[in-house]
């Protein structure tokens, strides 16, 4: 399994419109087809950055195939006039990988304890 985060941008004045398009989009079900799992989107001002796990072999081939898809395709119509690929994006590159600086886990078979109310959590 290996853990992408993407960045791109969104223009500030399709902000609105970036938003509702992500309630009832078609993509999800694509995504999924292409080992994609754990797919999330957190919008910061105007840098959306997608989060998800991919358990296939070839991130790029799986990708490909989101092309093929027709409901992909009339997504990214409706999506690509609301976005802008970042400064540091290369050239031709949409949304681009973000370097990742940490990681933390849950050890297999445990699960995350639940905080205590007006404890802090880090002492």
């Amino acid at each position: 399994m290996r853990r992408v985060a993407q960045v791109v941008a969104v223009r500030a004045e399709k902000r609105a419109e970036y938003r509702e398009s992500h309630r009832a989009g078609p993509v999800p079900d694509r995504l999924r087809r292409c080992r994609i799992a754990d797919y999330s989107i957190h919008l910061l001002d105007d840098r959306p950055f997608a989060c998800f796990a991919y358990h296939g072999d070839d991130l790029t081939a799986d990708l490909a195939l989101t092309a093929e898809d027709e409901a992909t395709r009339e997504w990214w119509r409706l999506t690509a006039p609301c976005q802008a690929p970042v400064p540091e994006a290369a050239p031709g590159e949409w949304w681009t990988t973000a370097e990742r600086v940490v990681l933390m886990e849950q050890p297999a078979g445990r699960r995350p304890r639940s905080p205590r109310a007006g404890v802090p959590c880090c002492g």
